[in-house]
């Protein structure tokens, strides 16, 4: 399935432009994480992009991969393409388990460390 068309009379730039724009309502178009993303925004992308690589491994279609999920196909390609702000954690998880057994999901929570402070105190 063909995704993402330029329209007639639009040059390459201005469809460029279109879809690249973070608030652009463009039919499928892949979102990246924010800058500076929760955690909670974090787990709900990585989700996305595991239910992504499961369809690719399985060389599975779309329409195939939203019946295993139980969803419309609408709802499907918005998890492939990473519409995070439309699932909850919860619902991403219910449908990665339609796909992968419970003992293959994990959460992974890692501490990074806090920057040394370049104060230096005097007594």
């Amino acid at each position: 399935m063909n995704r993402i068309k330029k329209n007639k009379g639009q040059t390459f730039g201005e469809f460029i432009k279109r879809i690249e724009d973070p608030n652009s309502t463009y039919p499928w178009v892949a979102k990246d994480l924010p800058e500076n993303p929760s955690s909670l925004e974090k787990a709900k992308y990585e989700l996305c992009q595991k239910i992504l690589g499961y369809q690719e491994e399985n060389n599975l279609s779309d329409e195939i991969l939203a019946q295993k999920l139980e969803l419309s196909q609408e709802q499907t390609l918005q998890i492939l393409f990473g519409w995070i702000d439309n699932f909850t954690l919860d619902s991403l998880i219910t449908y990665a388990n339609k796909l992968f057994s419970p003992s293959q999901i994990q959460i992974i929570l890692r501490q990074t460390p806090k920057p040394k402070s370049s104060h230096v105190r005097t007594v």
